[in-house]
Parts: C-alpha cells; sequence; structure tokens
C-alpha cells in the first residue's frame, strides 16, 4: 500500500477516480441513450399494437434485450473482455468500463423507452394520423414529445444503476471509484478510503436525482 496520507489519497487517488466516473457515466450514458431510443422506436413500431407490427422482427430484438439484461453486471464485464479489447485496445481504465456499460445499459434503456412509448394515447397518434402525418413525424413529433416526461424519470433511474455498476466493474480494474474502493479500501482494510468512496457515491446519485427531478418538472 503506499505510504500517503489521506489527503494525498484524497487529491491524487481518489478525487481523480471520481472525475473518472463521472466520465465513464456521461459516455456510457450517452451513447446508451442514443442506441437505447433507436433499439425502442424499432421495438415499438414492430411491437403488436405498434404502428407497423412485425412479430419476426419483435422476437428477435426481444430475445437480445432480455439475454443481455440477465447477465449480472460483473459477469457481463468479464464475458465482454475479448470484445471490449478488440473495440478498445484495453480492458481496463475508463474504456475498459465505458464498453460493458454502455452494452449492459442499452437494452435496459430500451426498455424503458419502449414501454413510455406504448403508454402514449393512443387517440393522440390517431389525431395525428388523422391530420396526414407520416410515420416518421407520428414517432418523433407526438410519441416521443409525449413520452418526454416518463423517459426523463427513466433516464435518472437507469444512470443511477449505471452509477453502481461503474463501482462493480472495479472489481475487475475498470477504474473510476469502484478500482479505489477495492484496491485501496477493500484490500487493504483501510475503512477510510471505502468510506470516502461511498460518500462520493452518494453525492452523484443525489446530483443525479436533483438533476432529473429538474427536467422533470421543466417538460411534463
Amino acid at each position: 500500500m503506499l505510504n500517503l496520507t489521506f489527503e494525498q489519497y484524497l487529491t491524487k487517488i481518489i478525487l481523480p477516480a471520481f472525475g473518472d466516473t463521472f466520465i465513464i457515466l456521461f459516455i456510457s450514458t450517452v451513447i446508451g441513450l442514443i442506441l437505447g431510443t433507436m433499439l425502442a422506436i424499432v421495438m415499438a413500431i414492430t411491437n403488436k399494437n405498434g404502428l407497423h407490427p412485425n412479430e419476426t422482427v419483435y422476437k428477435v430484438l426481444d430475445f437480445i434485450t432480455n439475454t443481455i439484461r440477465s447477465f449480472p453486471f460483473v459477469i457481463l464485464v468479464v464475458t465482454v473482455i475479448p470484445f471490449t479489447r478488440w473495440l478498445v485496445g484495453t480492458s481496463i481504465g475508463i474504456p475498459g468500463a465505458v464498453v460493458p456499460l454502455t452494452i449492459g445499459m442499452t437494452p435496459f434503456i430500451a426498455r424503458l423507452i419502449e414501454a413510455s412509448l406504448m403508454e402514449v394515447d393512443k387517440q393522440v397518434i390517431e389525431a395525428a394520423r388523422s391530420f396526414g402525418a407520416s410515420d416518421f413525424q407520428v414517432i418523433f413529433n407526438v410519441m416521443l414529445v409525449e413520452a418526454v416526461p416518463g423517459i426523463t424519470n427513466n433516464i435518472t433511474f437507469t444512470v443511477i444503476q449505471a452509477l453502481g455498476a461503474t463501482a462493480q466493474a472495479g472489481m475487475v480494474g475498470a477504474g473510476g471509484l469502484g478500482t479505489v474502493a477495492i484496491r485501496y479500501g477493500f484490500n487493504n482494510f483501510n475503512d477510510v478510503i471505502m468510506y470516502s468512496t461511498v460518500f462520493l457515491l452518494l453525492i452523484l446519485v443525489q446530483a443525479i436525482q436533483l438533476g432529473g427531478r429538474f427536467i422533470y418538472n421543466k417538460v411534463k
């Protein structure tokens, strides 16, 4: 264990790891949201109650999302290590955490957004179509717009879940506060380091929750 004071641990190890966790979470959320939204739109369209039901397409996507979501995140991180190394050249650090976290978040986000889209009032959709709206306009100008409040709540929940997953990724050296908690806290029986990282994770959770609530109040 490095012979450092707590202040040195804080400035040289813990705070940089806090920054790494934020970066991992931000990149994974942005990519996962983009991919998850695209997947959710296709699933909502091909759903039996969608604009263009297609049982084959929906069942394939349903199987893929359910399969990925069934993996415990730690197992998923280990399982995709070869793919992570192929894609970003490493399985540790920020890139090593972003890839599995994005893979894990995407189907989760897709399911939540699909549910929000399917909850949109059918009468609103029919009204838009009666005015000559195209499928593209119905999806992006009606369904997504109407579902924004629900999507906002779902994304807030997903990001908080993902924050916990970043800590789990630290068990395999993926970077961020999880790695610090395991390497410098748990493995070295240092409760100060351990609880310092927990405190910072709690701050992040509260910040995410407050941010999500603020955005929800603006868009509802």
